[in-house]
């Protein structure tokens, strides 16, 4: 099966006519291009080593979407797809998706849904950042490289299936 056609089978189509963009979001060079439909079902930070490794950061920060909420405008052809547990440049899933162009990374792509990173969503200037979008809980704090102090629940690993810490 093609990118194309997993995409297809797993996302919202281009074709849907029903389908109407709610929020935007591109890579760096706008190579990719993609909107989604509804808010966001949950968003959290993420503190985990793969995530601090792969995003060069403390800490990733990611909404997550229904894949049928999800539809890739532009650039299907410019996904690249990376294995984390495997270590392979495939559309394993779950895995970590970017442009193979600028090499933004632009989600996490699981076997239902799609993990956004908000920095990459069009909020406007000044970003007004939905509510919808903002972190509910920190996972994997643990593992943190740095301490938060906000009020968010920090879980061990995932959120409600670890310790609250």
């Amino acid at each position: 099966m093609t990118v194309q056609h997993a995409f297809e089978a797993a996302f919202a189509s281009i074709g849907d006519k029903a389908f109407t963009a709610k929020y935007r979001a591109s890579c760096h060079c706008q190579a990719v291009q993609y909107g989604v439909s509804a808010e966001p079902v949950d968003a959290k930070i993420c503190h985990c080593p793969v995530c601090q490794t792969l995003h060069g950061a403390p800490m990733q920060w990611a909404a997550i979407f229904h894949k049928r909420h999800v539809r890739i405008t532009r650039g299907l052809d410019q996904l690249r797809f990376y294995n984390s547990e495997l270590q392979r440049h495939e559309r394993i899933l779950p895995c970590k998706v970017s442009c193979a162009g600028c090499g933004t990374l632009i989600a996490d792509e699981g076997r239902k849904m799609w993990l956004a990173f908000p920095s990459l969503f069009d909020f406007g200037r000044p970003p007004q950042v939905p509510a919808s979008f903002k972190p509910r809980c920190h996972i994997f704090y643990g593992m943190r490289v740095m301490d938060m102090a906000d009020e968010l629940p920090k879980w061990s690993g995932h959120k409600n299936k670890s310790d609250l810490l």
